[in-house]
């Protein structure tokens, strides 16, 4: 079956025509017409990125765009992998989401424990990671102890990254989270606590250790026994299944050969792929439920996920630090929020990730758009920040009826 829908994607993209949706849990496909868009307007996708992969931007990526439930743009382009050899992408393969894995699996697994009352995000990070210290400021006074919403919000204080050869040497190789999230806690702060936004990728390892602590699961496996298998994403996963490793788009390469289905960020890698800000898997179609379910206000397809309220308080820029722009794993106005473009409005929200993967949803026009690319294959060289940009304000511009 696998080789068929391969084949169908393959004669559908050059046909340029609008791609049959992969598994029976996806969205199901429309016109755009169908949805108030435009397909005139969409087909300027196609351009922006064939000029991408003319600019060897990145070797190949997927594109899908869902309105109103419904899938109304999804291609395929490129390749999804040059070394060894070149093989073209199709629309059903299944990417590194890098960062991604932040708001998808992470956060959402913090509010699902939160709703569930087994934490709250003002509990102090302290109480599940003891050795976790505050800023110091002269004199050696201590500053107030960081809460989890502030690691959530990437306003802890914690430096953006640690240097993953050195952990391995004081802790192992594979380490745990455990282990990590408590060398972590011991690094200095840079600042007070929710005084400055910095983008830390530390935030969230400490947060998937939270997650193991509080539920006595690993984050991979309550991830999917409360997200992934209720919305039906069977290609979501971290560490995947052997029989599904030809199907992974490879990303850079180590050690002479490209990473596939092994996390390419080092911190997760280092953890054995199993990491809060990094190391799920996922595919374009998947992610899209998975949008559509934070637009439905945690329910999708009669498979609730949050509350209402819980997926609101997820995508709104949380009140107490309304100049960090960030609302609990996601982004809505930070420096990072350059995936929006210029035309989707002031309460949309997604993230990005380092191996060129993109989210961004509208509640205003209930749009998602994903963008998945290789960017980092076979050599860390490519740029799509750009593209993500004019991607974004290609989509929104489509929009020509806005009715409920």
């Amino acid at each position: 079956m696998r080789k068929i829908s391969k084949v169908v994607a393959l004669v559908a993209l050059a046909a340029g025509t609008i791609l049959p949706s992969f598994g029976n849990g996806n969205l199901p496909s429309a016109r755009p017409e169908d949805a108030g868009m435009s397909s005139q307007h969409l087909a300027l996708l196609d351009g922006i990125m064939t000029e991408a992969l003319e600019r060897r931007d990145f070797p190949g990526a997927v594109l899908l765009v869902a309105r109103k439930g419904k899938v109304v743009f999804r291609k395929a382009y490129g390749d999804r992998q040059r070394v060894p050899g070149p093989r073209p992408m199709t629309a059903d393969m299944i990417f590194d989401l890098a960062s991604l894995t932040k708001p998808v699996a992470t956060a959402t697994s913090i509010m699902i424990l939160a709703e569930r009352g087994r934490l709250r995000l003002w509990d102090k990070v302290n109480t599940f990671v003891p050795d976790f210290s505050p800023y110091y400021h002269e004199k050696g006074v201590a500053g107030e102890d960081a809460r989890i919403w502030h690691l959530l919000t990437h306003t802890s204080g914690l430096p953006p990254y640690t240097d993953a050869e050195e952990a391995a040497e004081r802790l192992g190789r594979p380490c745990t989270t455990a282990s990590l999230a408590a060398d972590i806690a011991r690094l200095p702060k840079e600042s007070p606590a929710g005084t400055k936004f910095v983008y830390s990728c530390l935030n969230f390892i400490t947060l998937a250790h939270i997650v193991a602590e509080v539920s006595g699961r690993n984050l991979a496996e309550f991830a999917e026994e409360n997200i992934f298998r209720p919305l039906k994403m069977s290609r979501t996963f971290f560490l995947p299944p052997a029989e599904l490793l030809p199907s992974c788009v490879p990303t850079e390469v180590v050690d002479g050969a490209p990473l596939r289905g092994v996390v390419h960020d080092p911190l997760a890698r280092l953890q054995g792929g199993v990491s809060g800000n990094a190391g799920l898997f996922s595919t374009a179609d998947d992610l899209a439920v998975f949008a559509q379910m934070i637009l439905g206000k945690g329910q999708h397809r009669g498979a609730r996920v949050l509350s209402p309220l819980g997926a609101e308080r997820m995508t709104e820029v949380y009140p107490k630090i309304p100049w960090a722009g960030r609302g609990f794993g996601w982004d809505l106005d930070s420096d990072y929020a350059t995936v929006k473009g210029d035309l989707l409005g002031p309460r949309s929200y997604g993230h990005s990730g380092y191996t060129g993967t993109s989210i961004w949803i509208d509640p205003q026009t209930s749009t998602t758009v994903v963008l998945l690319t290789n960017r980092v294959h076979p050599v860390d060289k490519g740029d799509i920040i750009s593209l993500r940009s004019r991607v974004a304000n290609v989509v929104a511009a489509s929009i020509d009826r806005q009715t409920p």
